[in-house]
């Protein structure tokens, strides 16, 4: 279930500061894309957050766990919520702006309704989640633009990979839900990067080769602020956020990343994105904050 308590300052504060570090990672992915294959930008992105976070936990002194099965849901956790999406985001990139695939990426909370509707009982689909649904997928739509339909390519195979992306980031929050609850969340962080950091290593080798090291400086930092800075610190200022403000106003991350990466991606890399991609936007926005269930209430309290 969503739950909403009220924002103080601070909250208000570390919301915003998880958005700009949101916001920031898809213009440092893409830098290192200039020299990187996608999935080595993964590996990377994987491999050193785990390593960051696994310090975390051995200064913090936090138990490891002992349960096989709990190993092998940090495998499929690592999968769903790492290796898919960000693989396909990383690809996507390649194609379309920076700006459109964090669009793309807030249609996440869409999806998220309708695979915990589909899984679990508590979370059916009421008339006002069908319909920020709705708003949301309508939303969706008018950002792929009608381009897409009518001449397909890469272009449009990119946005289906983004859009991809998001459902299985929803489907891992469905199997979160299932399988890591209770654990401390930096474990639960590590365990799955971990998990997707050995799904990864092979399979860039395989279709990659080995990774070099010999990068350009700018790629380094690019490769830095997102693994380190917008994966393993963002894990932990996201947990520190859903405690203090609850999974409800978390939601209001997802509206504000994607106008932080449409300047970056516009000032960095002088994307422009069509007017039909803005209209989505607010479309897919209107439908969040339908879901997040505060502007419904407050019309009903009107009526």
């Amino acid at each position: 279930m969503i739950q909403q308590t009220a924002l103080t300052a601070r909250a208000w504060g570390e919301l915003a500061l998880l958005a700009l570090i949101w916001g920031g990672s898809f213009l440092a992915i893409r830098t290192a894309l200039d020299e990187i294959g996608p999935l080595t930008s993964v590996l990377h992105r994987t491999f050193w957050a785990m390593c960051a976070l696994w310090v975390v936990i051995a200064l913090r002194r936090i138990a490891l766990p002992r349960n096989p099965r709990l190993w092998g849901a940090f495998l499929v956790m690592g999968l769903l919520n790492n290796v898919l999406p960000f693989s396909l985001m990383a690809w996507g990139q390649l194609h379309i702006p920076t700006g459109l695939t964090s669009i793309f990426n807030a249609a996440t909370a869409i999806f998220g309704v309708l695979v915990a509707a589909l899984v679990f009982a508590d979370e059916r689909l009421s008339p006002r989640k069908a319909l920020g649904v709705a708003l949301g997928f309508a939303g969706v739509a008018i950002a792929v633009g009608p381009a897409a339909l009518t001449s397909f390519d890469v272009t449009s195979l990119a946005q289906l990979a983004v859009l991809a992306g998001t459902l299985s980031y929803a489907c891992a929050g469905a199997w979160a839900r299932h399988t890591l609850r209770g654990l401390p969340p930096e474990l639960a962080a590590a365990g799955m990067l971990t998990g997707s950091t050995l799904i990864m290593a092979p399979l860039t080798l395989w279709t990659e080769g080995v990774p070099s090291f010999d990068l350009h400086p700018a790629t380094w930092l690019a490769i830095g602020y997102y693994a380190g800075i917008a994966t393993a610190l963002a894990y932990l200022l996201y947990y520190r956020v859903l405690a203090m403000a609850g999974s409800g106003n978390l939601m209001l991350v997802t509206l504000l990343i994607p106008p932080v990466a449409i300047t970056l991606g516009a000032l960095v890399r002088g994307e422009a994105l069509s007017a039909g991609a803005y209209g989505g936007f607010v479309l897919l926005a209107l439908g969040l904050m339908v879901l997040d269930g505060r502007i419904w209430r407050a019309a009903l309290r009107r009526v």
